[in-house]
């Protein structure tokens, strides 16, 4: 009795622990949902508001209003299917994007996400392309370049020019359907001595952004330098900090402060959860690439290996590639066709990756069935689990055989009590003579942990589950469950702590996980019994910061354990008959 006391006060400190102490340690290895695109008022879904509202104007980290920013220099139109902005003359910047398919919040007057700003506003965060060297009178930040034409769209480009000195200098600039930039950069040598000349593309960012890096999501420098896709670096690396505990216990690459790499065959950019830019030199070129940063800004930049020679009337040709924009799976793994290294890998898929695509891609092709990701979520469950069935059918029945001898090890354990080493071997020889594996029941629970980390990684890092609705209040399965009973379901004022703030998804979640528990053999302990019946309820408040859809993806799961258990005792009622005996 003493024992079975001391278990269960045991399992309440750790419950106690895993409460309170979940919250921090998932904020790194497992990071919640994103921040809820619905709130609850009076009972009623209404939409957050709108953070995209032109940030900078009421930011006092702003220098200047963007608009007024925008009307200071002369600017060449952008305007393609996914991409709206403009390119600033004053530098030959790529400085005024925004993503016209995706917005801030799931509000019909919300912002398009913006992804570039100009320099001068709180949020400055541009591309631009030059040249350096030898003898060479380069552009500067403010050399005003003349352009053959008004607006840049996916079948008119522009072309930008300018002569400093002796020297001619063009940029022809296009853009594709999706969010990728073809930068070809032009040098005519128009004095009496050859020079030597580099170009370089340079990458500015004013701040970290809003999506911090964790262990499972990478947010931050990122490139390709000949060894695969770099996740190592992190911002604090640029500010001069050491790589963190568990970087260095990964094996990073990163060092503090500059972090450069010559490679073949790159390219290097920075990366939130769901949007990107990146450089890309030419595929065969070599390069030094990496990030610094010189001022307050986070900077990627590339040039040349080796400067090229420049002769008197003649001129060199280099060609480069911009991204900028959503990380849509699809378009990432066309560029990557296209001849981009690993290109599709700028979505830390990480080492389930094997799992993951697959899993993407036959639930993008359910929800194009269905036009519900939640349907789309059922159905994908329902097919692992169809898939999964013989295996969870000898678990099931694993699970009734040991239920049965459950009386015949109570009579060993209070036999050979005193006697561990001989109650293990009794206890072994009788699983052989009953021909019962315990550890059979475990398979398709083992089987299930890579699938239901693919799909959770799935919600997290695709934006194409982002603000996709469900049923009723749930507009955001990418999101936690806004509506809790908590606070009577929005009709009393206020708004529950995250802790407290279980939402109705989550406590379905515990009561489909507690009838699932009830059919499971019945522990011999009564501890066990105890922990047992409040584990659904512990894992209630775990879950309940997590992404609705994956919240869905385990109560239908669960359903399905059900029935299927329900099967095997209906078509093997001697099992059922002995597991009760």
């Amino acid at each position: 009795m003493k024992n079975d006391q001391k278990n269960f006060v045991l399992f309440a400190v750790l419950a106690a622990v895993i409460l309170f102490g979940w919250q921090p340690l998932a904020s790194y290895f497992f990071p919640a949902a994103n921040p809820p695109a619905t709130k609850i008022v009076d009972g009623k879904s209404q939409p957050v508001a709108n953070p995209g509202a032109d940030p900078t104007a009421d930011s006092p980290a702003a220098t200047r209003d963007r608009r007024l920013v925008l009307r200071e220099t002369p600017r060449v139109l952008i305007d393609t299917p996914r991409l709206k902005g403009s390119i600033n003359l004053k530098g030959a910047r790529i400085d005024d994007l925004v993503l016209t398919r995706h917005n801030e919040t799931i509000a019909k007057n919300s912002d398009p996400i913006r992804i570039l700003s100009p320099s001068g506003t709180g949020d400055a965060y541009f591309a631009t392309f030059g040249w350096s060297g030898n003898g060479v009178q380069a552009p500067g930040a403010d050399t005003v370049w003349q352009a053959n034409g008004t607006r840049l769209t996916p079948a008119t480009p522009v072309t930008l020019t300018t002569q400093v000195g002796g020297q001619r200098y063009a940029i022809q600039i296009a853009v594709d359907d999706g969010y990728m930039f073809t930068v070809r950069q032009t040098l005519g040598n128009g004095g009496p001595q050859p020079v030597q000349a580099a170009t370089y593309g340079l990458l500015s960012r004013s701040g970290a952004g809003a999506d911090h890096d964790t262990w499972t999501i990478h947010s931050g420098p990122i490139g390709v330098f000949g060894n695969g896709v770099n996740y190592d670096m992190e911002y604090a690396n640029l500010d001069g900090e050491r790589p963190g505990f568990f970087s260095r216990l990964f094996g990073t690459t990163a060092q503090a402060g500059e972090n450069y790499f010559n490679s073949t065959g790159s390219w290097l950019g920075f990366t939130d959860k769901y949007w990107l830019t990146a450089l890309i030199p030419d595929q065969g070129t070599a390069v030094k690439a990496g990030f610094r940063k010189p001022s307050s800004n986070y900077q990627a930049d590339f040039q040349p290996a080796q400067p090229r020679e420049v002769k008197s009337g003649q001129q060199i040709v280099s060609t480069a590639r911009f991204f900028a924009g959503a990380k849509e799976v699809d378009l990432l793994d066309r560029y990557e066709d296209a001849g981009i290294t690993q290109f599709g890998n700028a979505i830390d898929w990480g080492w389930f990756g094997i799992v993951e695509k697959p899993i993407f891609a036959y639930l993008d092709w359910l929800f194009r069935m269905v036009q519900n990701f939640g349907v789309a979520i059922i159905l994908l469950t329902l097919t692992i689990r169809l898939l999964m069935f013989p295996i969870a059918q000898r678990q099931f029945a694993s699970m009734a055989a040991m239920r049965a001898l459950q009386p015949k090890l109570k009579v060993l354990q209070e036999r050979y009590k005193d006697d561990k080493p001989r109650l293990q071997q009794e206890m072994m020889g009788l699983y052989k003579q009953e021909k019962v594996n315990p550890v059979a029941g475990c398979l398709p629970t083992l089987l299930q942990i890579p699938v239901f980390y693919a799909l959770y990684k799935v919600l997290m890092l695709t934006i194409e589950m982002r603000h996709q609705p469900f049923v009723g209040w749930i507009k955001d399965l990418s999101a936690p469950d806004p509506m809790t009973p908590v606070n009577l379901f929005g009709l009393l004022p206020f708004t529950p702590p995250g802790f407290l703030a279980i939402g109705v998804i989550p406590i379905l979640l515990g009561v489909s996980m507690y009838f699932q528990f009830r059919l499971n053999p019945q522990a011999m302990d009564p501890a066990q019994k105890q922990v047992f019946g409040l584990m659904p309820w512990v894992m209630m408040f775990i879950m309940a910061p997590f992404a609705v859809g994956l919240q869905v993806y385990w109560i239908t799961s669960n359903l399905l354990t059900v029935a299927q258990q329900q099967l095997l005792y209906s078509r093997h009622p001697g099992l059922k008959a002995s597991a009760a005996k």
